[in-house]
């Protein structure tokens, strides 16, 4: 089994020397273009350069080694937000991923750079938990070719009935494809009809087997949803619209691994929470190393509250998102 980290104070902050404006420039042409997938035209216009500049840095980039995944942390100068957002919200690390614009998906980015951060992850023996969602699906495309021996991918949550993209069952076995690996996955869905099922499918069906793996994890890899209407919880058909409704009434701001809980970074007082055939809350927040994903202007209270909630050593954002974050956290300081 993989070295545990030990339990101390997080590792002190690296400062990056700065990058001069055309470095600058260059690296997150590269990033819109490659990882953001925009044209040559609209890398252009967001950068205010013309298209043939544009083809230019794409030529040096490329000629640098500056395509490539690892360029992710360094594609834009955002140091000192990385360390402003986790000092803020009193994690280990905070990764941020350059957005073309404010209003952009940041799901592609993140997921671009959450695939860096896993590569560098995985290691030999090694033990991970894996959470599920759209982030983490992006994620895949960008996990590095590299052997590893003996690595064992665990589900953290059951499945859902609408087989797609971001079925966690299809997540945890694509990943541990990648590394031919083991793979555990909970036989049931995310939701049961109750707390009786719930203990009847741990204790009859073999499935405390998986959590008995889970609570000897290296490390875990997680997103967390809002609970609005678009969220994915509600698409997906775990949550109806009714008791999403009724679960803000009981002050829920996100869902993290289907758990619901509050603006406090607490589980909220609800009967969802005791049907849920995720792993146990508690046993994600105590693995060694907690990788969070999450991005948009929809789940700023929803990671805000998972910070507390589960203590991520990492959260891999993008920088319209760290912004939001860090400007809540100062305006909650301040009030």
């Amino acid at each position: 089994m993989a070295k545990t980290p030990p339990e101390a104070e997080p590792a002190p902050y690296r400062q990056r020397a700065p990058l001069r404006r055309g470095e600058r420039l260059r690296r997150r042409a590269a990033w819109m273009y490659y990882v953001e997938e925009m044209t040559q035209s609209a890398v252009a216009e967001a950068l205010g350069v013309g298209r043939v500049t544009v083809v230019r840095m794409l030529a040096e980039a490329r000629a640098l080694g500056e395509v490539r995944i690892a360029l992710a942390r360094g594609a834009a100068d955002l140091a000192s937000l990385e360390i402003a957002l986790a000092r803020a919200l009193g994690i280990g690390e905070a990764i941020v991923a350059p957005l073309s614009a404010p209003g952009a998906d940041p799901t592609a980015p993140i997921g671009a750079a959450l695939g860096g951060v896993i590569s560098e992850l995985v290691a030999d023996n090694m033990r991970i938990g894996l959470g599920w969602g759209r982030t983490l699906r992006e994620a895949l495309d960008h996990l590095s070719e590299r052997a590893a021996k003996s690595v064992t991918a665990v589900s953290l949550v059951g499945g859902v009935m609408h087989v797609g993209a971001i079925n966690p069952a299809e997540f945890a076995w694509e990943f541990a494809r990648a590394y031919n690996a083991d793979c555990y996955l909970i036989p049931a869905p995310a939701l049961v009809d109750g707390a009786e099922t719930r203990r009847a499918l741990v204790e009859r069906c073999g499935i405390a087997e998986v959590y008995d793996l889970a609570r000897r994890l290296d490390a875990v890899v997680f997103g967390v949803g809002s609970l609005d209407p678009d969220s994915t919880v509600v698409r997906y058909g775990i949550v109806a619209e009714a008791e999403r409704r009724r679960l803000r009434e009981y002050g829920a701001v996100g869902e993290a691994l289907c758990y619901v809980y509050s603006a406090e970074g607490r589980l909220i007082d609800h009967p969802i929470n005791a049907r849920v055939m995720s792993a146990p809350i508690e046993t994600v927040a105590a693995a060694p190393v907690r990788i969070m994903a999450a991005g948009g202007a929809a789940k700023i209270a929803a990671i805000r509250a998972a910070a507390r909630l589960l203590k991520p050593t990492t959260l891999v954002t993008d920088e319209t998102t760290a912004r939001s974050l860090l400007a809540a956290e100062e305006k909650a300081t301040a009030g």
